[in-house]
Parts: structure tokens; C-alpha cells; sequence
């Protein structure tokens, strides 16, 4: 592999050169080629910038320490999203058991407030980052199940096999979930714009 420039290598190249030259620049090309598309499938899993951008260091750092334990038989973004995944699953997870603390009702004689949001600003709002933010915070309310494999569809593009790879399950059932959520995000989606 030394004829070519790093950044001319396979994802796959790269972290091979990473596992036996230990050539931190290999991986640094795979955290550049993977980290806005890892953000952007954790953040349409979570809804949270803060947790995604965390997920998503976390999964570079076990990337770098745990690269001996990719095996060349799978795609490197097959492996990659698969840590991401988890570690999004178990954050979700965590958030769903945490106990959220509403405004409404702590008020003087339990009325409720509401605290303007001073970022934004409607005259500067493009109509497509509305829809996006209507669009993510449905997402966020399909089932975790279906919402993952609609994500990997949807959003990230991946074909049905790379996400049967990535969740473990076979290609009917990923065709099955990401019908199922899609027909979750519809019904949302048509309840959101119902007024």
C-alpha cells in the first residue's frame, strides 16, 4: 500500500494500515470521513447535539483502541456504525429512564410558563430547517427499533444488506422496520401538520 497517498486509501486500506503500521494518520483521514455522517445518523437517533457530539468521540476513542478487533471480512463503516449504534442505544436508553422536569405547574398559583427562545428568529429561519426540526422531532418519536433502520435508510443512505449487517438482522425484518417506522413517522408527521 505504499504507492498511493493515505488519503487515495479504502476505508478499509486505512484501517489496515492503522492495525499493523499503527499510522496515526490513517486514522485520522477515518475520523475525518466518518465523523459528520456519524453525527448525523446519532443526532436523528437522539435529538440532542451535546449527547451526539459525545457519542460520537466515544466512538472514535474505541475505534482507536479497540482496532485490532476489526476483522477485514466486514466493511469498515459496517463496524463503525455498529459501535455507533450501540453506544446511541444505550444513551437513548439512559435518557428514557431519567426523570425529565417540567415548567408547567411550578408556578405561583400552578400557572404555567413559557420561556422564550431568544435564538430564534423567524425572519432568519429558512423554511427547511422547520421542517427539518419538525422532521427530527417526530423521528425521535417512532420506536427506537424502527427508527434505527430508518436512519440507516433514509438518512445515511445504506442499502438494506449494509443495515442488516449493522443491526444483526435479516433483510426482511430491516425491509419490515423500516416500513413499520416510516408508517410511524407518516402518522406523526400528518398529526404535526393537521391544524
Amino acid at each position: 500500500m505504499t504507492g498511493k497517498n493515505l488519503n487515495e486509501f479504502t476505508d478499509e486500506e486505512l484501517i489496515l494500515e492503522f492495525q499493523q503500521n499503527d499510522t496515526v494518520k490513517a486514522f485520522e483521514i477515518l475520523v475525518q470521513r466518518y465523523k459528520n455522517p456519524l453525527m448525523n445518523y446519532v443526532f436523528r437517533f437522539i435529538g440532542s447535539y451535546e449527547a451526539s457530539s459525545d457519542i460520537v468521540q466515544e466512538t472514535m476513542i474505541k475505534v482507536y483502541k479497540n482496532k485490532d478487533s476489526y476483522k477485514s471480512i466486514a466493511k469498515f463503516s459496517t463496524w463503525i456504525y455498529t459501535i455507533a449504534g450501540n453506544l446511541a442505544r444505550t444513551e437513548y436508553q439512559r435518557r428514557k429512564r431519567r426523570t425529565i422536569f417540567s415548567i408547567n405547574s411550578y408556578g405561583e398559583n400552578n400557572e404555567n410558563y413559557e420561556i422564550p427562545d431568544e435564538q430564534y428568529r423567524p425572519d432568519v429561519a429558512a423554511d427547511s430547517e422547520i421542517k427539518n426540526k419538525i422532521i427530527q422531532d417526530a423521528l425521535v418519536k417512532v420506536s427506537a427499533a424502527y427508527r434505527n433502520v430508518v436512519i440507516l435508510r433514509d438518512v445515511q443512505g445504506l442499502s438494506y444488506e449494509e443495515i442488516a449487517e449493522i443491526t444483526g438482522i435479516s433483510v426482511g425484518t430491516v425491509k419490515s422496520r423500516i416500513n413499520r417506522g416510516r408508517l410511524q413517522l407518516q402518522k406523526l408527521l400528518k398529526f404535526i401538520y393537521k391544524e
